[in-house]
């Protein structure tokens, strides 16, 4: 039996039926769609998480750090907290002894005390630990940020409901420093340099070193000379991670990425129309913390590569950021 020809209103039907799944698979698309990309929650660890990264703080990676003590050198990797160090933008540091003595002489012994007074954005300021509630995204109405967790709904003005930095935990870890001023025989990098990913890839095969889950990935850029010597070309610029590199480094899984430098990133950005997009990328999308403003001079100068890193961010309820001295032990 000869078969027959589909009648042609029947091509009509098939081709205005895939045209229809097509914008509704479109439709889809766009309702996922976000200033930052597609939708970034419930993350990996469940929709009620709030350490992001720091999850990857296992017991194990403890010992790992452990076997990485060989010495017990100790390096401290924080700045000192002083008058006249570098702050973006408006932000405040003071640090006050309101009476010397504060307290007046008491007892039998006449004791003595001193107290200060700090003012300040403590958590955002000097060597600085960024919190899962310091940025998130502007999306249809709502101010969005790691897993989801909308800032109508956890904001307070004394301090965040959800986010806080006393969710975080303690690092102790792997630690690695990829030396960029060393690798590329430099000084220091330019600001507005991207560092690009292959770069991050070849420092390291130059030092012999990989990244594991769960590592701490300091990046040395020479930008920190900078620090307390020429504060006005500190803060203009700095050389840092375009988008591919950080993306390189999240998808090997790190748990915090630091650096010499006040943002982590390139500053000017890539793409001048974007504001601060490796701290969405990092933080906000993926649970990464940044720790900024990092002094890697004396690690560099002892060629240390590979270490035991160890910072408690302070159990500030609510806070977006903690002050702090990360060390380094070999």
């Amino acid at each position: 039996m000869k078969p027959t020809k589909p009648h042609p209103a029947a091509y009509v039907f098939v081709l205005a039926g895939a045209i229809v799944l097509a914008l509704w698979g479109l439709g889809a698309v766009l309702a996922d769609d976000t200033p930052i990309g597609s939708k970034w929650w419930p993350s990996e660890w469940g929709a009620d998480d709030q350490r992001g990264a720091a999850n990857r703080l296992t017991p194990d990676k403890v010992i790992e750090a452990r076997d990485l003590i060989q010495q017990g050198r100790i390096y401290q990797l924080g700045r000192v907290y002083e008058h006249g160090m570098p702050l973006p933008g408006k932000r405040h540091f003071s640090l006050t002894i309101p009476g010397l003595p504060t307290g007046a002489p008491t007892g039998a012994n006449q004791i003595v005390s001193n107290d200060e007074l700090f003012s300040g954005e403590i958590g955002q300021v000097g060597t600085q630990f960024d919190g899962l509630g310091h940025v998130g995204a502007h999306v249809d109405g709502e101010d969005i940020f790691y897993n989801g967790f909308k800032l109508g709904e956890f904001g307070d003005p004394y301090g965040l409901q959800k986010l806080g930095v006393e969710n975080v935990g303690v690092f102790f870890t792997r630690g690695i420093l990829i030396d960029l001023v060393e690798f590329k025989g430099v000084d220091r990098l330019p600001a507005g340099y991207a560092i690009p990913a292959s770069e991050l890839r070849a420092a390291l095969d130059a030092q012999s070193l990989e990244i594991r889950p769960g590592d701490v990935v300091l990046i040395r850029t020479g930008h920190g000379k900078l620090w307390m010597r020429d504060n006005e070309a500190y803060g203009e610029g700095e050389p840092g991670l375009g988008m591919e590199s950080a993306k390189f480094l999240t998808d090997h899984k790190v748990a915090l990425i630091g650096a010499d430098t006040w943002a982590i990133e390139a500053v000017p950005h890539e793409d001048p129309d974007q504001a601060f997009p490796v701290h969405q990328w990092n933080i906000t999308r993926n649970g990464v913390h940044h720790l900024e403003n990092l002094d890697l001079e004396e690690l560099a100068a002892d060629k240390v590569n590979e270490f035991a890193f160890v910072f408690s961010p302070l159990r500030l309820k609510g806070a977006t950021g903690s002050p702090g001295n990360p060390i380094a032990v070999r």
